[in-house]
């Protein structure tokens, strides 16, 4: 069994790492997503000013490895600046524009269409496949995706400190929290804290074609760890589209029983949310295999001068 982390009363009550409980009658493990994400910070920083103390640590992105399935004017590969440098636009050619705001859709999670995930404790993860207190894991053609984020109205620089909350449906196109049968499922969720280097990265499955849409995975950015617990507060709501190319290879495999014949009956022109550009912007582009999992890379550009506004919720699936 796991050990519950260990509390320290303080004058002003029960702390841990040097943090006030938001919840003094519950355990660390309970105190909700909030506090979850300023101990990630935190622990963050320490290491951080451990690095440029010991003057031992750099950091260096590397590019995946393995055939590039398909590229992408949306995409390119970036190199990340260390933390001293992390003021500098990283020299990557970017994409044209902001990321689009797009819809949320009607299974977001975020509490602005019935349930709501990030107020639990656990959200912040990389690992999106299992549900949440131990439920169930999603099968599928293993992914790592990686978002890029930049903010635009400063120059590009990585946007270090907000919190990117990602969800996507499984290989039968059903989303957790919501789909019959999964409703009390969580798996295919969760939220990261943006790094000095621009990136969150989160190990996933690759998600299913279902009938009237394009392969997509939704994302929201939030300014800060704080701000996650109330949708309003995004700053961006966007989509990844996912590459034709790729998406051929990942549903001949077998858990992905009708997304080939689904995929051919759309396409980013006929797409109710990429439609507009042929998702120019959000075009991800893919490197792997499906024996050893793809990397589904995007660059996307915040623009934090500008009210986010997603657009209307397409009607149906």
């Amino acid at each position: 069994m796991s050990r519950i982390p260990d509390t320290q009363m303080t004058p002003e009550g029960p702390a841990f790492e040097g943090r006030l409980l938001d919840r003094v009658d519950e355990p660390v493990v309970d105190q909700g997503a909030p506090f979850d994400i300023r101990t990630l910070v935190s622990r963050r920083r320490l290491l951080g000013l451990f690095a440029v103390g010991a003057g031992t640590a750099t950091l260096a992105a590397c590019a995946p490895t393995g055939t590039a399935a398909t590229a992408s004017p949306s995409a390119t590969a970036l190199s990340a600046p260390s933390p001293s440098t992390s003021t500098t636009a990283p020299a990557v050619a970017l994409p044209a524009g902001e990321i689009p705001q797009e819809t949320a859709g009607p299974y977001p999670g975020d509490g602005s269409n019935g349930a709501d995930i990030l107020e639990r404790s656990g959200v912040v993860r990389s690992d999106l496949r299992s549900s949440l207190d131990g439920g169930a894991t999603a099968a599928g053609v293993p992914m790592t995706l990686d978002l890029t984020i930049l903010d635009m109205a400063n120059g590009d620089v990585p946007l270090a400190g907000a919190a990117v909350y990602v969800w996507h449906c499984d290989a039968e196109g059903r989303y957790s929290m919501y789909s019959s049968g999964i409703q009390n499922e969580t798996y295919l969720r969760g939220v990261q804290v943006v790094g000095a280097d621009g990136v969150v990265s989160f190990t996933s499955i690759f998600p299913a074609c279902y009938d009237g849409r394009w392969p997509h995975i939704h994302f929201e950015v939030y300014p800060n760890a704080d701000a996650i617990t109330d949708a309003a507060n995004a700053i961006a709501t966007s989509q990844v589209a996912l590459p034709a190319a790729t998406c051929d290879v990942v549903y001949a495999d077998a858990a992905y029983t009708s997304s080939a014949s689904n995929l051919s009956r759309v396409s980013l022109e006929s797409d109710n949310v990429f439609g507009d550009d042929g998702g120019v912007l959000e075009l991800a582009t893919t490197t792997g295999d499906n024996a050893t999992g793809w990397t589904v890379a995007l660059t996307v550009r915040v623009d934090t001068t500008t009210t986010a506004a997603a657009g209307a919720m397409p009607g149906g699936r």
